[in-house]
C-alpha cells in the first residue's frame, strides 16, 4: 500500500512537471506572438515622411477630367521630395478604396531610380520607362495608368510613394499585391496625395 501511494505521488509530481513545462512553452509562444506587433509597430514608426504633390490638382482637391476616363485618360504629373539617405528605388501605387467591393488599382510603378524626383504627365503604357522605372498591371487588366472612372458618387484616389532600401526583383506587369509583398520590411519613407473625382452625367 505504501509503495502504491509512493507510485501515485510520483506520477502526480511528474505530471505536474510536464504541466509546468507545457505552461512554460505556451507562455514563450505567447510572448513571441505578442512581441511581433511590437516589432511591427516599431518598424512602422521608423518609416519617415516624404512630400508628394501634383501641379494638376491640390491635396484632397478634384482631379481634372483630363486625367480620367471622361477626358484624355492620361496620368497626371507628380513631384516628390525629401527622399531619405539610403534609398535605392521608388515605388508608386495609385488606388481607389471607394470602389465597390474592393480597392481598385489604377497604376503601379516600381524600381524608379532613387535620383528621380518627378513623373511628367502622360506616361506611356510601356514596360520600362525612359527613367528606368518599371510599370505593373492595373485592375483594368492593362499595363500602366488607368484614370478614375467611378461608377457613381465621388471617389478618393490615393497616390502613394514609397522609398525602398532595395530594388524589387519583379518583372514588368507585376500586381500591387506582388509589389507589396516584395517591398515588405524595405520601406524607408512614404507619402501620399489624395485626389477626388465624380463623373458628370
Amino acid at each position: 500500500m505504501g509503495s502504491r501511494r509512493f507510485f501515485i505521488g510520483q506520477t502526480i509530481a511528474t505530471c505536474g512537471l510536464v504541466g509546468l513545462s507545457l505552461v512554460s512553452c505556451t507562455e514563450v509562444k505567447n510572448d513571441n506572438i505578442l512581441s511581433s506587433p511590437t516589432k511591427s509597430s516599431q518598424s512602422k514608426q521608423e518609416v519617415k515622411a516624404m512630400k508628394l504633390e501634383s501641379t494638376a490638382f491640390d491635396a484632397n482637391g478634384l482631379i481634372p477630367a483630363k486625367y480620367t476616363c471622361d477626358g484624355e485618360d492620361i496620368s497626371p504629373p507628380l513631384i516628390w521630395d525629401e527622399v531619405p539617405r539610403g534609398t535605392q528605388s521608388i515605388v508608386l501605387i495609385v488606388d481607389d478604396p471607394d470602389a465597390p467591393g474592393r480597392t481598385f488599382i489604377h497604376w503601379v510603378v516600381y524600381n524608379i531610380p532613387a535620383t528621380i524626383r518627378q513623373l511628367p504627365e502622360k506616361i506611356a503604357a510601356v514596360k520600362t520607362l525612359p527613367n528606368g522605372g518599371v510599370q505593373g498591371k492595373n485592375d483594368f487588366g492593362k499595363l500602366g495608368y488607368g484614370g478614375p472612372c467611378p461608377p457613381g458618387g465621388i471617389h478618393r484616389y490615393f497616390f502613394k510613394i514609397y522609398a525602398l532600401d532595395q530594388e524589387l526583383n519583379l518583372s514588368a506587369g507585376a500586381t500591387k499585391n506582388q509589389i507589396l509583398a516584395a517591398m515588405e520590411s524595405h520601406v524607408l519613407a512614404k507619402a501620399d496625395l489624395i485626389g477626388r473625382y465624380q463623373r458628370q452625367r
